[in-house]
């Protein structure tokens, strides 16, 4: 046990080290980490040996794992359905607009101009066709867009989009045998009986200290991702969908959210991020840096082509849809969920994976960068007061929830 708790400590140094980064440089967490996996594999590789940092382990891979699962799962109860019912059209619109464009482009290119093999290239489309929720939300909560119309109607448009991904996903790379057939079925009952049977336990057996919740919903998670795992699928799939069909219950426990992000975002996404970040070969980016640079403008600009005029569609003006489009372009853990799917499965090899993971950081960055230099829609950064009449019937709704708990 001595090298398991070394290894434990090292890591965890290693990821208080990139939240510390985070907030030095006003960066995500997750891009954080993944450049300091990258940095701590490439320090220590040369230095010790590529093994030290212990990266397939197995309860390493465990830990990842289940840090990947719960974080799609919150990505998913982040939906609003009251704004999604009301925006519908438009966030459906704008979300599939923002999906088979990077998919179909970025894929395309791949194959025609960088020459790669046909499951490498829709790999790589899956992988750059995503929009990061972490990225977007973590903008919409710094400037107060969270709670207006336009914040959630981009929010909701951000989950169709990384809908489309883990659908295409799934469809693409799982094998269709009897296995996939009882996943889909038993997967389509789980999901209708879920939203049904959730807020009635949790009514007459939750609020303990022994956070029966958070317990339960591990259940669900675990027991899915092993049906999809038997299933030769990958098991974030599921996770992302029991996280959206349990948004209108779970997603507004705002106090049990807190509980499950402390838990993920503490412990387990680190060794996530971390890990998929020492995945990446800083040589091989050094040595082919016009491949990355490719696939990072292929994304953006399958992007701006398909969501601009989407936003215009629906009365946007220039300023709102050009800021929709730049928060859209952004990519992260989707994307780098989608990579190391890839990577593992050996769909893809060490040298695509890096580029595609580079490129998805890079979009995490740069989009971001430039909508809230240029584009940013100030005139919404003080939102009607009506906007808020649902979150207001919300906390009345859930009266466990008090004032300051939201995310």
């Amino acid at each position: 046990m001595t090298e398991t708790w070394m290894l434990a400590t090292l890591w965890l140094g290693l990821a208080l080290i990139a939240t510390l980064l985070s907030i030095w440089f006003g960066i995500a967490t997750a891009l954080s980490e993944i450049v300091v996996g990258t940095v701590a594999q490439l320090i220590i590789g040369a230095v010790i040996g590529g093994s030290v940092l212990g990266a397939n382990e197995p309860w390493i891979k465990f830990l990842s794992g289940t840090g990947a699962i719960i974080l799609t799962f919150l990505a998913g109860a982040e939906l609003d359905p009251v704004v999604f019912k009301e925006k519908w059209k438009e966030a459906t619109a704008v979300g599939l607009a923002g999906f088979f464009a990077p998919f179909l482009g970025c894929a395309a290119i791949a194959y025609y101009v960088l020459g790669w093999s046909i499951p490498s290239s829709w790999l790589a489309g899956v992988a750059l066709s995503t929009t990061s929720v972490a990225v977007v939300y973590a903008v919409m909560l710094e400037y107060g867009l969270n709670k207006t119309r336009y914040g959630k109607t981009v929010l909701a448009a951000c989950f169709i989009n990384d809908l489309g991904t883990v659908i295409a996903l799934g469809l693409i790379f799982a094998p269709f045998t009897m296995r996939t057939l009882i996943f889909v079925i038993v997967s389509i009952v789980i999901f209708i009986i879920l939203p049904y049977v959730t807020p009635r336990f949790f009514k007459r057996y939750g609020n303990r200290p022994s956070e029966l919740e958070a317990k339960y919903l591990l259940l669900c998670l675990f027991g899915m991702g092993a049906l999809a795992s038997w299933a030769d699928s990958e098991a974030v799939l599921p996770a992302y969908i029991v996280g959206m069909v349990l948004a209108g219950t779970v997603g507004k426990d705002h106090i049990l959210i807190r509980r499950l992000r402390t838990l993920t975002f503490g412990l387990l996404t680190p060794f996530y991020f971390i890990r998929a970040g020492s995945f990446v070969s800083v040589p091989v980016l050094i040595a082919s840096p016009l491949i990355f640079l490719i696939l990072l403008l292929a994304k953006m600009a399958t992007k701006f082509v398909a969501v601009f005029p989407a936003t215009r569609f629906f009365n946007k003006n220039g300023r709102e849809g050009m800021y929709t489009t730049l928060l859209m372009s952004t990519g992260l853990t989707f994307g780098s969920i989608s990579a190391l799917f890839g990577l593992t499965h050996h769909i893809i090899d060490t040298s695509q994976y890096s580029f595609l993971i580079a490129a998805v950081v890079a979009s995490a960055v740069i989009p971001t960068l430039i909508a809230n230099a240029f584009y940013l829609p100030r005139h919404l950064l003080n939102p009607d007061p009506h906007e808020n009449e649902t979150i207001v019937a919300e906390h009345e709704t859930f009266p466990s929830i008090q004032k300051g708990d939201a995310p």
